[in-house]
């Protein structure tokens, strides 16, 4: 059964009464075909005049919706022979962060990024996508590998942020974030990076400083989380939804400041109503962006990245 988001209220609505007369016909006595065409064609129109303008703070809450496909899905779905590396060579492993070789549409290529779970107890393994210290020296330790084999990197972007607890920062979060994003911007080979649920803080950048960055249509990209700031501004999370939409959080605005590169389009509803076509729109997206990098050299590539992050926020 779908899970409704709480702006969805009256599609969820229609739906039950789509399910309750589907329930009543079961037996075949009652022809419902009509009455249920008509229902079906109104939640259809409904969902997609919901979704064709949705506030800020409502594609927040799309991009956070516990069923969209996460990390392992992506992999599962889009890379072959991917074989998991584990470690930070300095501390222990981290499970919000994972990656490895795989071969991508008859590519080989390193893909890592923050995995969330997908039920309570894989949630409390992943910490919720939340990454420490070693997850981000892991991803270092990754990209550098795929630099001296000469592989491009993938990265999977879904964070609420960089775990924020004491014994991270004893372990040096901070360093262990700036020196990723260093290792993505000094990569001699492409990277590309996708925004497929929540970009959050720089737990997010760290593995999101690539030649391209593709984001999913309802996904966001922040320096903060909207509650986060709405928390410093007003002192109150109830203020998320005013944050939301002054921070300028969605793929359309971001796309528009130069912040990101391509919007890949997500089924009607958002990715978690269809994963295997979101699942797949990214997959062309990615194979796409990686084409449109093949045979440059390290240098260039590096001044690629280099002229794309000092243009950000240019008058």
């Amino acid at each position: 059964m779908a899970s409704f988001l709480e702006f969805e209220k009256p599609i969820a609505e229609l739906q039950g009464r789509i399910d309750e007369l589907r329930a009543t016909a079961a037996d075949g006595t009652i022809d419902i075909a009509a009455d249920l065409a008509r229902l079906q064609a109104k939640s259809d129109k409904l969902l997609r005049d919901t979704f064709a303008k949705l506030t800020p703070w409502q594609k927040t809450q799309v991009a956070r919706h516990p069923e969209r496909p996460h990390f392992k899905d992506y992999v599962a779905g889009l890379f072959d022979e991917f074989v998991p590396l584990a470690g930070d060579r300095a501390f222990s492993d981290d499970q919000a962060i994972m990656g490895g070789f795989a071969s991508f549409r008859g590519r080989k290529v390193m893909v890592l990024g923050h995995e969330k779970g997908s039920d309570t107890a894989t949630r409390l393994r992943h910490n919720f996508g939340m990454g420490k210290p070693e997850g981000y020296r892991k991803a270092i330790r990754l990209v550098e590998m795929a630099s001296r084999f000469g592989l491009p990197v993938v990265t999977l972007v879904d964070t609420m942020g960089a775990f924020p607890g004491i014994e991270a920062e004893e372990r040096g979060q901070a360093e262990a974030i700036a020196r990723s994003t260093e290792a993505c911007l000094a990569a001699g080979v492409p990277v590309v990076a996708a925004i497929v649920g929540e970009g959050g803080s720089g737990g997010a950048v760290a593995l999101a400083a690539g030649n391209r960055v593709l984001m999913f249509e309802h996904a966001i990209y922040s320096v903060i989380s909207p509650e986060g700031c709405a928390s410093i501004l007003w002192r109150t999370a109830d203020k998320a939804a005013d944050a939301a939409e002054a921070m300028r959080v969605t793929a359309q605005d971001l796309k528009t400041f130069g912040v990101i590169d391509t919007i890949v389009p997500e089924p009607l509803g958002g990715a978690h109503r269809d994963p295997a076509e979101a699942i797949r729109a990214l997959g062309d997206a990615l194979d796409e962006a990686l084409a449109g990098l093949d045979h440059r050299d390290a240098a260039t590539l590096r001044q690629d990245r280099r002229e794309k992050f000092l243009a950000m926020g240019r008058l």
